[in-house]
């Protein structure tokens, strides 16, 4: 992977740990993530003339993934509230990388180099580490939640599938970011309306700004992968996004003062082993 694509995968990867802590430190964490989707295509509508549209071909990419995202958001719902967030939300992110290597290989052809597969290999290995603060842990993990968990990483797969596959056949990845944002906002706004009414939208004004915040985030960094994978290997950039896991475990050791078990660091320095053989792949 190319230096300049490389450190900007790492920029959306902390973009998405950024929003994710501001949706559990600031924000009610259901309604806190739907608001900020909802936001992140407020943002995106008046930047769709500037960007213009994607090709034609890409529009049914663009419909599968507001599908796939939508599903993805019910399903994590229920893995929460079977599990916590510190074991669901590293098996999701971290058996995503692997689904989309295997379905990459398998549907497109795009099979990966030695130092790729082992790169992806082990920021797989890492993710699924940071979930526990020690290995007896994974032994007493609740399998419901375990399993909607990996539910969820597929849904991860796919969309990341569909969304690559989709900015190759646009033309222009720019357009197709934002799109898909728009709509899945709105999508998002709808549903929101039909379960919560009206009064879903009327948002305290302490908690605008870090929604606000976290939505930009949101749409900067998933518009970076987009673009990345219009070019770089699709398995290589979802790995890669995947680091979030560990700048966000970083802003939890900063921002919330949680201390980060001995065991944690080693899923850590695994993580970060990965990301350089994929650069040096």
């Amino acid at each position: 992977m190319d230096p300049a694509t490389f450190a900007a995968v790492l920029c959306a990867a902390m973009a998405h740990a950024g929003w994710n802590a501001l949706a559990k430190r600031a924000l009610d964490p259901v309604l806190g993530v739907t608001l900020i989707v909802v936001l992140a295509g407020a943002i995106a509508l008046p930047l769709l003339p500037v960007v213009g549209l994607p090709s034609v071909q890409s529009l049914p990419f663009v419909a599968a993934s507001v599908a796939l995202h939508f599903g993805y958001n019910l399903v994590l719902a229920e893995a929460y509230r079977t599990g916590g967030l510190g074991l669901v939300y590293p098996i999701a992110r971290g058996a995503a990388p692997a689904v989309v290597a295997v379905a990459g290989a398998a549907l497109f052809g795009e099979v990966l180099a030695p130092t790729g597969i082992f790169g992806v290999a082990m920021i797989v290995a890492g993710v699924a580490g940071m979930s526990v603060r020690r290995p007896a842990d994974l032994l007493h993990a609740d399998r419901r939640a375990v399993f909607f968990a990996l539910v969820t990483a597929g849904f991860i797969a796919s969309y990341t599938l569909v969304d690559g596959q989709g900015s190759r056949l646009s033309g222009n990845p720019h357009g197709y970011a934002v799109l898909l944002f728009v709509i899945d906002g709105a999508v998002t706004c709808g549903f929101l309306l039909l379960r919560r009414g009206a009064a879903a939208l009327r948002v305290a004004p302490r908690t605008l700004a870090p929604a606000l915040f976290g939505a930009a985030m949101q749409l900067a960094g998933y518009w970076i992968v987009i673009w990345a994978m219009a070019s770089a290997p699709i398995a290589l950039v979802a790995a890669l996004r995947e680091t979030s896991v560990l700048f966000a475990a970083l802003l939890a050791v900063v921002m919330l003062r949680e201390p980060l078990a001995p065991f944690r660091l080693v899923a850590a320095a695994v993580i970060l082993g990965g990301a350089l053989l994929i650069r040096l792949g």
